[in-house]
């Protein structure tokens, strides 16, 4: 539950974000949103139906774990970096090294600098991280956190909650290897096959 302040804090970033797409629309600058999210063979399935008398079952033992991280814009352009197994500060700056050195070429053309919104997970808030970001912001890339409880403020959200409950086939989840190669065929053709439409 919101405490007074931080729905004051919510407030202010949301008009501040209808600002910062306004200046997008307007050629100013480029906005891209951050995130991280897990799959494994647990599946995210609420409900499902199916035929009377007739009970669908899949096997749930959980696996390692596919992260994602992702950076996604409001025309659907995205960069995904993988990683198996734990994240932290290390793998999130490669995430952002990766991310700013497939940009640097687009600010270098357009001079248009990358806000990139993402929130105050500590591994993003860590001496480590914020001590790149001098560098990125050289490549054309900035950071832009929001405040504490505004997950619904990252557009990225939206991408996580399709991946899950919508497009990942129910047969992704009969093992590890079919788990990843969907995911993977699922952020490859990202923006093409499969989209969202953001407002």
């Amino acid at each position: 539950m919101k405490s007074k302040r931080n729905i004051e804090a919510f407030e202010k970033e949301h008009q501040l974000q209808i600002l910062l797409k306004k200046k997008e629309d307007e050629k100013e600058l480029v906005l891209s949103y951050f995130d991280g999210s897990g799959f494994n063979t647990m599946p995210c399935i609420p409900y499902a139906w199916q035929p009377q008398g007739k009970t669908l079952e899949i096997n749930s033992q959980r696996s390692k774990q596919l992260n994602v991280l992702g950076f996604i814009r409001r025309n659907n352009q995205s960069f995904f970096h993988t990683v198996e197994g734990r994240v932290n500060s290390d793998t999130l700056i490669t995430a952002f090294d990766g991310f700013a050195n497939h940009y640097a070429a687009e600010y270098a053309k357009s001079k248009c600098p990358c806000i990139v919104i993402l929130d105050n997970a500590s591994v993003q808030t860590s001496k480590k991280f914020l001590e790149k970001s001098a560098d990125w912001l050289a490549q054309g890339v900035g950071l832009h956190f929001l405040p504490t409880y505004s997950p619904e403020l990252n557009l990225i959200e939206i991408l996580w909650r399709k991946i899950k409950y919508e497009w990942l086939p129910l047969e992704a989840y009969m093992s590890y290897s079919n788990l990843k190669k969907a995911v993977l065929n699922i952020l490859d053709n990202f923006g093409e096959k499969y989209t969202i439409t953001f407002t």
